[in-house]
């Protein structure tokens, strides 16, 4: 059964349009130190899950879809030392990260603002917009997909 997930990256670092034009479309969701998103990816993600693709700091918005393409392994760059990412408590015989992949899937031709989204019918419940809220990666329900998908859809 499909999943729903909202995955924020800095625009800067890497955005959406970055992913639509690598080679294969596919990139490794790297660099995620967070426990409770490494354990999304690691335990809960499957291959097929629909992802929100969301440009985070400057004009955070929900700019596109990307599909999980490769189910969670090690986070190399947690052993790489010149990545800013490395974790020296992360050893390779027991790994703390882990990633998924992730391939494009659309674009929208208008990013959808955090702003407009806590206008939006449907969507009050989304762990987005609870107060506080800083997960890079988290769930979204198949309702509060939907929405989100007919509304970029409609704009």
């Amino acid at each position: 059964m499909t999943k729903y997930w909202l995955m924020k990256t800095e625009p800067g670092c890497y955005s959406i349009d970055d992913l639509a034009t690598e080679d294969k479309q596919i990139t490794p969701w790297d660099g995620v130190r967070n426990y409770q998103a490494r354990n999304f990816m690691k335990d809960d993600m499957e291959l097929g899950d629909m992802v929100l693709f969301y440009h985070s700091v400057t004009s955070p918005s929900v700019v596109g879809l990307a599909e999980v393409a490769r189910e969670s392994y090690p986070d190399h760059t947690a052993w790489n030392p010149d990545d800013p990412h490395f974790d020296p408590k992360s050893p390779e015989d027991n790994p703390r990260w882990f990633m998924v992949d992730v391939k494009f899937v659309e674009k929208f031709s208008n990013p959808l603002p955090l702003k407009f989204l806590r206008t939006v019918k449907g969507l009050e419940g989304m762990e987005l917009l609870r107060k506080g809220s800083r997960l890079s990666v988290m769930p979204v329900t198949e309702s509060e997909f939907d929405i989100i998908c007919r509304i970029a859809r409609e704009s």
